[in-house]
């Protein structure tokens, strides 16, 4: 949907009004290379035919999607080398179920042949290299939710998880110790806990093109003050959308979180929270305020290998605040220490945090319509 819109220093587009500045320091370019740069630098976009989302080349052939991340989870191949599982059943376990795919030890690449409601009575386990690609069907999971325990290489796709009922039952869970995840295209909403849990340990992590909905505790991205393990957790979020969940989008201790045109509105106590030692790099998104206007909260928490209780920080760069909504960043003498992006990847797709941007946010993120590529890999037998 359009080219990529190049980040020079030179050749900065205008922000629209009720932004935070971009502070004065030269970044990367913020475009994937698969994309050509926008040929009118230095101009914002007028309708979102115009408007450059990334993963532009992802639904080209089954296998696209391994590795082609934007962020933290860039590296993810989930079932790039594996066969393909067709899953023929709906029910919970069993020949043909998805639970029974997700078991196997080999890497696998996940499809389905039917569309429709699969109730989950425990955790859905997701082992090592596989890729849950729920393009080309309509598959729901409801009772339970994914469950990402000490695994890698993991993509989960075009899939939808609501109703998630019991003690700590997330939409999604991952932890401990899991790496090189993708979260792409995805309907979340209505569990008991939370929609995304990212904890002890578990990091290089990517959350892209999700709805969230219906919904009070969102994201969570560390686990407690115990857990300083979770100083390693690196996550991107992009894309997505945050219609009306309450808080969490994402709270976070310890880890650095990257966030980068996503759509929060109508947050109900806040949208997004840094709390012990945590670095949230917030660039171009959109924050749209309902009753509650604060947009950023701060909580001062003890790390158990600490005498005193620290807070997190957070940069906004270009973030545009609607309808009476206001960053509540720290003021005053405060020194502010947040990572840069480009320490850690090179590229990245970013928009203007436009009306357009925000249209298209709202009708292409989560579960879509789309056909299941061919899948163009020959595998070994």
């Amino acid at each position: 949907m359009g080219n990529a819109h190049r980040h020079h220093p030179k050749h900065r587009f205008p922000l629209p009004h009720n932004t935070v500045p971009t502070p004065p320091h030269k970044y990367p370019t913020s475009h994937p290379p698969h994309n050509p740069p926008n040929q009118n630098q230095g101009g914002s976009n007028s309708n979102t035919d115009m408007i450059s989302l990334p993963y532009t080349n992802a639904d080209t052939a089954l296998r696209s999607l391994a590795a082609q991340a934007e962020g933290y989870g860039r590296f993810a191949i989930g079932g790039l080398h594996g066969s393909l599982y067709h899953v023929t059943s709906l029910l919970d376990d069993g020949p043909g179920s998805l639970r029974e795919a997700c078991r196997q030890k080999e890497p696998l690449w996940i499809v389905f042949e039917v569309s429709g409601t699969i109730h989950l009575s425990s955790y859905l386990s997701v082992s090592s290299y596989k890729t849950v690609d729920g393009r080309g069907q309509r598959v729901k999971l409801t009772g339970k939710g994914f469950k990402l325990k000490q695994c890698e290489h993991v993509i989960i796709c075009n899939m939808e998880v609501e109703g998630g009922r019991g003690h700590d039952v997330d939409a999604i869970q991952i932890k401990p110790n899991s790496r090189h995840i993708w979260i792409d295209r995805c309907t979340l909403s209505d569990c008991e806990d939370g929609l995304i849990d990212i904890t002890r340990g578990s990091t290089e992590i990517t959350i892209s093109r999700c709805h969230f909905h219906n919904h009070d505790k969102t994201i969570l991205i560390g686990s407690d003050p115990s857990h300083v393990d979770d100083r390693c957790i690196k996550v991107t979020i992009h894309h997505c959308f945050f219609n009306g969940t309450r808080q969490r989008h994402p709270r976070v201790r310890f880890a650095k979180v990257h966030l980068y045109n996503n759509y929060s509105r109508n947050w109900g106590i806040y949208a997004v929270c840094a709390s012990v030692e945590s670095q949230i790099f917030s660039q171009h998104n959109i924050y749209e305020a309902g009753q509650k206007k604060i947009a950023f909260k701060y909580l001062h928490e003890k790390a158990a290998d600490k005498e005193a209780e620290a807070t997190g920080h957070i940069i906004s760069e270009g973030d545009l605040f609607l309808n009476g909504a206001q960053p509540g960043l720290m003021t005053g003498n405060v020194v502010v220490k947040v990572f840069h992006p480009s320490e850690h990847y090179r590229t990245w797709t970013v928009e203007p945090p436009t009306d357009d941007l925000k249209q298209v946010l709202q009708h292409c993120t989560g579960w879509q319509s789309v056909v299941r590529p061919a899948d163009q890999t020959v595998c070994a037998e």
